[in-house]
């Protein structure tokens, strides 16, 4: 049994508890989440910030239009036009659903529902609706109007001006 003690790689005295081993892995693991997290948060920051969005879609679009002020940095998402009264348009990339319930008032609200966060993919005899499970929104307020679904629509910000809509 000494032997076994003698070819131990450690130097003399030294001996690797249960706790320093079980400590030392827990900091090692800390270390790489630490790590992980740090350099996509960065990058990520980056590449959603003005250099994709801001550079080429407001540009184009914003050249059409007289000059907006503050709401150039957004582009124009749709044109009222587009939106029928008593329907709505999902813009699935932007996951965003703007309605127009009456004619003029234009609401926006998110494109998941609330029930499993599928993707809605009809606006159709006043309401907004996901086919995973049958739930059906209010196009005027996102209010559930058959369930599974439990919560409203979270409603997203617009800007409309003259004929653009914008996202906030």
């Amino acid at each position: 049994m000494t032997a076994s003690r003698d070819t131990s790689p450690l130097p003399t005295g030294h001996h690797l508890t249960r706790r320093t081993v079980v400590t030392a892995a827990g900091a090692g693991s800390l270390a790489v989440v630490l790590i992980g997290c740090g350099s996509g948060d960065d990058s990520d920051d980056g590449d959603k910030g003005a250099s994709d969005k801001g550079a080429s879609e407001p540009a184009g679009k914003e050249g059409e239009k007289k000059d907006g002020g503050g709401a150039a940095a957004a582009a124009v998402l749709a044109r009222t036009a587009d939106i029928p009264v008593g329907g709505g348009k999902i813009f699935k990339d932007e996951g965003v659903v703007v309605t127009q319930p009456t004619k003029g008032r234009f609401k926006a609200f998110s494109n998941r529902c609330t029930h499993k966060q599928c993707p809605v993919t009809s606006v159709e005899g006043g309401t907004i609706n996901c086919p995973c499970h049958g739930s059906k929104f209010d196009i005027a307020d996102g209010a559930v109007r058959q369930s599974p679904a439990t919560s409203p629509l979270p409603p997203a910000e617009i800007h409309v001006e003259g004929d653009a809509i914008r996202l906030a």
